[in-house]
């Protein structure tokens, strides 16, 4: 016999109002998070007494792209430039949908329709750190072999801090993932918090 895997204490139970004001709320971090830095990136070397920067937002890099893409060119790395990420065009569409379906659970005022928001959302978040850390291996493997100065295939600094030649380079998330971070951390927030009401709500067994 078929067995339902639904649980009844998440199908057709309601949000509680503050809920849903506050899903209403997270479309300001993520219409933010469209046109804020996504990532940072800092080269330190002595020759560079103020360091370089690089800021990657989801349409363009700004920051010193001149000087960084100059020092590329003696390894043999590709440009940093637009048409290089454009791995992370997807990013202001994904971003307007995520915003639509906020709104649809807060229209909703669904339980089962915020577990499902959250779990695309963690898919989203998981799937775009990766893309991004897998254009900078790209980047750091296909070197050009006719470049001024050889060296071995590597992998910039994703996360963190890394030395590469003579340069420290410190690899951080900027405001626009923080953005991002935070209506994650408010979703599962909403979440935890609304499936303890609804448990804490059902009849205990006669």
């Amino acid at each position: 016999m078929h067995q339902s895997t639904e649980l009844p204490w998440v199908t057709g139970r309601r949000l509680d109002d503050r809920s849903r004001w506050l899903l209403v709320l997270l479309l300001t971090p993520l219409l933010l998070a469209v046109i804020a830095p996504l990532w940072q990136m800092r080269f330190a070397a002595p020759q560079y007494p103020d360091g370089l920067r690089l800021e990657i937002f989801s349409y363009t890099v700004s920051g010193d792209v001149q000087e960084v893409n100059t020092l590329n060119h003696y390894i043999g790395m590709s440009k940093i430039d637009r048409a290089a990420l454009s791995d992370l065009s997807f990013l202001p569409f994904a971003i307007g949908v995520f915003a639509l379906l906020v709104l649809r659970v807060a229209a909703l005022g669904d339980l089962r329709s915020l577990v499902d928001l959250v779990a695309l959302y963690t898919y989203f978040g998981l799937f775009s750190f990766a893309r991004f850390a897998y254009a900078l291996y790209v980047f750091g493997h296909n070197l050009d072999p006719k470049a001024p100065f050889r060296v071995e295939p590597f992998t910039p600094t994703v996360l963190g801090t890394g030395e590469i030649a003579n340069f420290t380079i410190t690899s951080l998330p900027a405001r626009g993932s923080w953005y991002l971070a935070s209506v994650g951390a408010v979703l599962l927030a909403l979440l935890g918090a609304e499936l303890l009401r609804r448990r804490g709500a059902r009849p205990a067994p006669a």
